[in-house]
């Protein structure tokens, strides 16, 4: 074979999913603090973080905790959701987790 004709091996990529690989709550209670560290303004970001939370948790335990539908919840923590802040509150309690305030080092 000529280097022109040489084949080009093919990587097989696998899908990853976070939410298998969060198995106790200091691990989701970590990532979501990662979340919020790190794009606090990406509020659908941090909305889908929850949701790959609720689905490590299961998210049929986790919508019937924080009293929604399953199909609700799903929808709230997509990528296209916008879940109201009282919703983000219901699941967090029914995730074990809560939020708490910190002053950043600029005072803004």
């Amino acid at each position: 074979m000529t280097k022109a004709t040489k084949r080009v091996q093919r990587t097989k990529a696998i899908s990853y999913d976070v939410a298998e690989h969060l198995r106790t709550p200091d691990e989701m209670a970590a990532y979501l603090d990662a979340w919020l560290e790190e794009a606090p303004d990406d509020p659908s970001g941090i909305a889908r973080a929850l949701g790959d939370v609720a689905r490590a948790k299961g998210m049929s335990q986790v919508a019937k905790d924080a009293g929604l539908s399953r199909e609700s919840l799903y929808r709230a923590l997509s990528a296209e959701g916008n879940p109201s802040f009282a919703t983000v509150l219901k699941v967090a309690k029914a995730l074990g987790v809560r939020f708490h305030a910190q002053a950043t080092s600029s005072g803004v």
